[in-house]
Formats: C-alpha cells, sequence, structure tokens
C-alpha cells in the first residue's frame, strides 16, 4: 500500500513538472509566432510602433521582455528582433529553476504589407 502512494506521489510530481514546464514553452512559442508575424506583416509601422507591439505581445503572453533584452533592427524590408530572458519554473514544490530563453525572429516582408485581419 506505501509503495503504491509512494508511486502516485512520484507520477503526480512528475505531471506536475511536465505541465509547469510545457506552460512557459507553450508561452514561449505562442509570443515567437506573434513577433515573427507582426514584423512579417509590420507594413509602414514606424521602429517605435514596432517596439511598442512587441512589449504589448511580451505582457500577453507573460514574457518578461525589457529594453536591455531586447534588440531590434530594421534595414528597408527585413527585421531582426533577439530577445533572451529567464523565466521561473516550479518544477517541484519548494523547487523553482530559472529557465533561460532565446528569441530570434528574421523576417523578410513586402513594402506596405500588412495583415488582412488587422488594423495596424
Amino acid at each position: 500500500m506505501i509503495k503504491t502512494a509512494i508511486k502516485l506521489a512520484f507520477v503526480a510530481l512528475l505531471a506536475n513538472a511536465t505541465w509547469q514546464i510545457a506552460s512557459v514553452y507553450w508561452s514561449h512559442y505562442k509570443f515567437v509566432d506573434a513577433v515573427h508575424s507582426t514584423t512579417q506583416f509590420r507594413g509602414q509601422m514606424s521602429y517605435g510602433q514596432l517596439h511598442d507591439r512587441i512589449f504589448e505581445l511580451a505582457s500577453q503572453f507573460d514574457v518578461p521582455v525589457t529594453d536591455e533584452t531586447l534588440t531590434i533592427r530594421r534595414q528597408e524590408n527585413h527585421t531582426i528582433v533577439e530577445s533572451s530572458y529567464t523565466r521561473p519554473v516550479n518544477l517541484f514544490p519548494g523547487v523553482t529553476y530559472p529557465w533561460p530563453f532565446t528569441l530570434k525572429v528574421d523576417t523578410f516582408s513586402l513594402a506596405g504589407a500588412t495583415r488582412p485581419d488587422s488594423d495596424r
């Protein structure tokens, strides 16, 4: 009986750690996808508008990007966005690990291209 309880507790801890890791990766990949879409269909966005939009997306996906960790480079229709950050992941109760993430989005866009479903 005790052996089964220990096995179940181990499975519960493992499932919790998997869920915690998967949820931060899910947010990261959704953020990367949104930044990629924003840069690809930036249209006539100025540098400031692009910067502000990326920070809106970071806030929306709970990504701790700061001005110090974000680099945006634009050359005509070529946009490169780079960043790195860490997110604390609660692997087990009382055990938090700082999980590192990096972002590199390198896109080309057509002149004046905007997303059909966006007013930006």
